[in-house]
This record gives structure tokens, sequence and C-alpha cells, in this order.
């Protein structure tokens, strides 16, 4: 009875892993990748601008604002945020429509 309930336990613990994986990194279908040299549409809500990939934070850019890519490095795209900010920066890569 006691191997029986720890595997319902494993059982029900591995689809929550599944599932929460899924959930973090999931992107929506609307979204997609910059293309270097193609000025492009915030599709996120909310998208920071960063000094370097993962570094510090220097502005948000908004949907629909728009972003010039000019180089891609992995999950990261550099180029210049018109809009608020008007700067050139990282951003995650896969957020633009």
């Amino acid at each position: 009875m006691g191997q029986l309930v720890n595997a319902r336990r494993v059982t029900a613990l591995t689809g929550a892993l599944l599932i929460a994986g899924t959930a973090l990194t999931a992107v929506p279908a609307h979204a997609a990748g910059g293309t270097v040299g193609v000025r492009e549409t915030v599709c996120a809500q909310d998208l920071e601008l960063r000094v370097k990939p993962g570094g510090a934070r220097m502005g948000t850019l908004h949907k629909p604002q728009t972003f010039l890519v000019k180089q891609i490095s992995g999950e990261w795209a550099f180029g210049f945020a018109y809009g608020d900010i008007n700067h050139d920066g990282w951003v995650q890569d896969g957020w633009f429509c």
C-alpha cells in the first residue's frame, strides 16, 4: 500500500513539474524572434531594455513601440529602442510581432 501511495505522489509531482516547466518557457503564439536590420514591433506588454544581456535595466519598451534589431546573440537582441527610450541596448529576443 505504501509503495502505491509513493508512486502516485511521484507521478503527480512529475506532472506538476512538467506543467510548471511548460508555463515558464512558453512564448505566446503571436510573438516572434527579431530579424537583423528590421525595425520590429514589441509584442510583449513590457520589454526591458538592458545595458548588456541580463544586465542592469535601462528602461522599458511597451507594446506597440519599436526596436531596430542590429545584432542577435543567443536569446538576446541588440539594437535601438524607439519610443520613450531612444537609446541602444539589449532586449530578450522572441517578443516581437
